[in-house]
C-alpha cells in the first residue's frame, strides 16, 4: 500500500516537474524567439513533457523506494547512536539556518525564472550549515544556553544507561536448541531470566521439519513443537512469539543475529557455526553444549571412582565406561572387565570441543 502511494506521488511529481520544465523552455523560447509556436503547440508541448516526466518518475519508483528504505534504516541507526543533546542543538541550528534563508526570500523570488529554485537551494544549504555548526559548537552552546541538556540530561542519560545495562536481556531461541529439548529443563530450574523469544521464522522452520517426509526429521520437528507448548503452558516463564521477519535475508542464522542486534538480546543455541557467526557480529551467545560441559563434575588425576565397563575401546586392551552425565571413561586394560563394576584410578583428563574424556586404569594394576 505504501509502495503504491509513493508511486502515485512520484508520478504526480513527475507531471509537475515536466510541466515546469516545459514552461521554462517555452519562456526562454519566447524571450529568444527561436521558434514561432502558436498557443496549441505550447499546450501540447507542456502535456507531452508532463507525461514523459511522469512516466520517468513512475519507472524510477523501485529504485527510489529502495533508496528511501536504506536511507530510513541508516537514519534510524545514526539517531539511535547520536546523543539527545546533539540532536537538540542540530535542530536549533537547522531552525536558525532556515530563518536566515527565508530572510532573503523576497530578494530571491524577485529573480526571474530561477528565483523559486534558488530559494530552495538556499534553504537546503543554510539549513545544513546551521545544523552542522550548532553540533560542532555544542560545548560552547551548552555554556551560553541554559537548556537542561547539561548535568540533568547527563544524569538522566547515565541513569538510563545504568538501567539499560542492568536490564535483563531477552533470550532468543534457535531451531536446534528447541529440537534438542534441554532448554525446557534449564528454564524449569530457574537459571534463565527474562523473556524467552521464539521468532516466527524459527517456528516456520520447525513446521517444515515437522512436515518432512523423512521420519527422523519429522519426529524431531514435532518434538520441538511439543517442547515449546510445554514451555508455554506448564512452566512459569514468559515465552513470546516475535513476528518480526527480514525478507531481504534468506538464512535463518543471519535473521537470528539481526533480530538479536535489534532487540539487544542473547541467542541460545547449540549450533557451533551460529555461535561463531554471532561472535563475529558481537552478539552474545548462550551455548547449551558449553553449559553442559561447564556443569560436569571436575575430576583430577589420582582420584578413584567405581564404574561399570560396558564395551571395549579403540586400542588393544581398553575398556569403555560412562559416568551418569555421559562422560566417557577409557579404562586402560579394562577389556577383560567388560560387564563388571570395578574401581578405577584417574590417570589423565582430556578436554575437547566435543566434551570431556577421562583416562583411567583399574586400581588393582
Amino acid at each position: 500500500m505504501i509502495y503504491r502511494i509513493i508511486q502515485a506521488a512520484l508520478s504526480l511529481l513527475g507531471l509537475v516537474v515536466g510541466y515546469e520544465i516545459s514552461a521554462m523552455v517555452f519562456r526562454v523560447n519566447e524571450l529568444l524567439r527561436l521558434l514561432s509556436l502558436n498557443e496549441t503547440s505550447v499546450i501540447a508541448g507542456k502535456i507531452v513533457s508532463s507525461l514523459i516526466f511522469a512516466m520517468i518518475f513512475y519507472l524510477l519508483t523501485p529504485k527510489v523506494f529502495l533508496w528511501g528504505t536504506r536511507t530510513k534504516e541508516w537514519l534510524e541507526n545514526r539517531l539511535q547512536k547520536t546523543p539527545m543533546r546533539d540532536i537538540l542543538y542540530g535542530f536549533i541550528g537547522l531552525f536558525m539556518g532556515l530563518v536566515i534563508a527565508n530572510l532573503f526570500s523576497m530578494a530571491l523570488l524577485s529573480i526571474p525564472w530561477m528565483g523559486p529554485y534558488l530559494l530552495i537551494v538556499a534553504n537546503l544549504v543554510l539549513g545544513y550549515i546551521g545544523a552542522s555548526v550548532a553540533i560542532k559548537k555544542r560545548e560552547e552552546l551548552s555554556a551560553l544556553i541554559p537548556i537542561p541538556v547539561g548535568q540533568k540530561k547527563q544524569q538522566t542519560a547515565s541513569a538510563n544507561s545504568s538501567a539499560s545495562s542492568n536490564r535483563i536481556k531477552p533470550k532468543i531461541l534457535d531451531t536446534s536448541v528447541i529440537i534438542d529439548g534441554r532448554i525446557a529443563d534449564i528454564c524449569q530450574t530457574g537459571f534463565l531470566e527474562g523473556p524467552i523469544i521464539v521468532p516466527s521464522f524459527v517456528l516456520e522452520e520447525l513446521r517444515h521439519i515437522a512436515d518432512s517426509s523423512d521420519v527422523l526429521k519429522r519426529n524431531r520437528g514435532r518434538r520441538g513443537l511439543d517442547i515449546l507448548n510445554r514451555m508455554q503452558k506448564e512452566m512459569n516463564i514468559e515465552v513470546q512469539i516475535c513476528e518480526k521477519d527480514f525478507d531481504d535475508i534468506a538464512e535463518v542464522d543471519s535473521k537470528l543475529v539481526k533480530l538479536a542486534q535489534m532487540l539487544d538480546g542473547k541467542i541460545i543455541t547449540n549450533d557451533f557455526n551460529l555461535n561463531k557467526v554471532a561472535e563475529l557480529h558481537k552478539v552474545p551467545v548462550l551455548n547449551i553444549n558449553e553449559l553442559a560441559n561447564a556443569v560436569k563434575p571436575i575430576v583430577l588425576p589420582g582420584e578413584e571412582m567405581v564404574v561399570q565397563v560396558i564395551k571395549d575401546g579403540k586400542e588393544a586392551g581398553q575398556g569403555v565406561a560412562y559416568l551418569d552425565d555421559g562422560t566417557m571413561i577409557v579404562v586402560d586394560g579394562g577389556k577383560k572387565h567388560i560387564g563388571e563394576t570395578i574401581g578405577v584410578m584417574v590417570t589423565s583428563v582430556l578436554q575437547t570441543a566435543a566434551g570431556r574424556m577421562i583416562f583411567a586404569k583399574p586400581k588393582s594394576m
